[in-house]
């Protein structure tokens, strides 16, 4: 994704337009393509480095959603769950810190092209990464609910829940693929600052969890 240099701040470059336009509507459309062809074999590779990183983050929660399911399988062994658990904190910082990668590569868009957001301009609680997180975890949903709503061993009843949910998860789909295109478009006009909000995971850093370096011997 590359801009041009605007001298008004708090407009994007012309050149930018077409590619922030539908730029939302484009990444969710390809995590819902990965969804499906990664269900079958490997996805091929993204066509630019925002979206190859767009393809990574929602990789790990596609893997991550995998997982989870394992680790609540009835007949799962302790030890395949502990090696589940370990599976599951190690694809949970990648994705931590793939958003945060993200909003990283925003960032740097938004300075290589000079945009600065206009006096007093507001900014999300949400950083765009987070929101194309959230974008992913409902792309699994939609995939994985309609699935049910396929089911031949499944009764009548649990089939119009499904239908029912289904139709609720493709709703927040299109409302958060809105939400997250709204986002950018004041990213790029200048109406929003631009931040990046660390995550600092504690649990998974050797040198902050007290269970870990409680147990290191002396």
């Amino acid at each position: 994704m590359q801009l041009r240099k605007d001298e008004s701040a708090g407009t994007p470059p012309s050149d930018a337009d077409d590619e922030l336009r539908h730029l939302a509507r484009k990444l969710a459309s390809c995590q819902t393509i990965w969804t499906s062809v990664w269900h079958g074999s490997a996805a091929g590779p993204a066509v630019n480095a925002f979206l190859s990183l767009v393809q990574d983050e929602h990789r790990r929660n596609f893997d991550l959603w995998h997982e989870e399911d394992k680790a609540r399988a009835p007949l799962a062994a302790d030890s395949e769950i502990a090696t589940v658990k370990r599976a599951i904190d190690t694809l949970n910082q990648q994705r931590n810190d793939l958003i945060e990668k993200l909003d990283e590569h925003l960032f740097q868009v938004l300075e290589k092209g000079q945009i600065k957001a206009i006096a007093h301009a507001t900014w999300n609680s949400e950083t765009p990464g987070s929101v194309i997180d959230r974008l992913s975890i409902v792309a699994l949903k939609v995939y994985h609910m309609r699935e049910q709503t396929e089911r031949l061993d499944a009764s009548k009843e649990h089939l119009k829940k499904c239908l029912e949910r289904l139709k609720v998860l493709t709703a927040q789909h299109s409302d958060l693929t809105v939400a997250l295109q709204n986002l950018f478009d004041d990213l790029f006009a200048g109406r929003k600052q631009m931040k990046i909000y660390r995550q600092f995971k504690m649990y998974n850093d050797p040198d902050s969890n007290p269970a870990i370096y409680g147990a290191k011997v002396v």
